[in-house]
């Protein structure tokens, strides 16, 4: 298949390098010559152009930074330059009502269109093993599942258009609160004279069990490896965590949800990233602690 891939940063690129290695022909397009010569390195076919990328395309992907640039890139450069027989799919995080009124402005020009937003971070979209969160039609979800399974090790239909935004941010809200959750349970255990290990060994195994603690332990040493481990270099950078609990407290602004919790987790992790640790992993916000 001839898939057009928009977006080749740090998790574009191992997603597009995926595809072509599950035999499709991938036309790339970056505003970056960096991230160009790499794609092409892992076998994209890339051009100086989304339109020249999109044309005769079968499949369109996109992995942009904001719903702004999606908007744009979707009005300007995709609707009306890709075949209309060609499925649109943007695995872009973004807000709800960006991705509902792009997926409605691509259908009334005949484009069937899903919202795809993955979890996993740099190591799964280079490893192939992200998870997708789809919002779309039944139809158009059975056309992506193929495309998207390249990529990743699980695709699960959230719902109709909008549904797999909603359902990252939901899920990252969660993560970003049970993290700061983690973080402040292992500082109050080294105060209080634990060791380490041994608390780690105890909670894993009882009641405070939790992905943050066991898969993704913000202590060196401790747990599996992480990205602790590394100076808290790599992983999922605290600026993206940031952004993703802005889009779930807008999200919550607008259906008049309570989140308490998120809103806190959005305070520090925004007074985290305002000190100059926007680059390093978000389980660094242990070092507030």
């Amino acid at each position: 298949m001839q898939i057009a891939f928009i977006g080749l940063g740090n998790m574009g690129g191992g997603m597009a390098a995926n595809l072509v290695k599950a035999g499709h022909s991938v036309h790339a397009f970056d505003l970056s010559a960096d991230a160009q010569a790499r794609a092409r390195e892992n076998g994209c076919a890339t051009f100086d152009t989304v339109r020249e990328a999109v044309a005769g395309a079968q499949a369109v992907v996109s992995m942009l930074p904001n719903g702004a640039i999606v908007a744009s890139v979707y009005a300007n450069d995709v609707i009306g330059h890709a075949p209309t027989d060609a499925l649109l799919l943007d695995c872009s995080t973004i807000d709800v009502a960006t991705a509902r009124k792009v997926a409605a402005d691509a259908a009334a020009a005949g484009y069937a269109m899903v919202d795809a937003p993955v979890s996993g971070g740099i190591a799964a979209a280079n490893g192939g093993t992200l998870t997708f969160m789809v919002g779309g039609a039944q139809d158009a979800f059975a056309a992506a599942e193929p495309i998207l399974a390249a990529m990743g090790k699980a695709v699960i239909h959230a719902g109709d258009s909008g549904a797999g935004q909603a359902a990252k941010i939901c899920n990252n809200m969660l993560l970003g609160a049970s993290m700061v959750a983690t973080c402040e349970t292992f500082a109050l255990a080294q105060r209080l004279g634990l060791d380490l290990q041994t608390f780690y060994d105890i909670s894993s195994k009882a009641s405070g069990q939790c992905w943050s603690m066991t898969s993704y332990c913000p202590v060196p040493g401790v747990g599996p490896q992480s990205p602790a481990d590394n100076g808290y270099q790599g992983g999922f950078a605290s600026a993206l965590m940031l952004k993703d609990l802005k889009l779930a407290m807008a999200a919550a602004d607008e259906v008049g949800a309570p989140v308490p919790m998120g809103h806190r987790a959005e305070e520090l992790y925004s007074a985290f990233a305002e000190a100059g640790q926007g680059g390093v992993d978000f389980s660094a916000i242990i070092k507030t602690l």
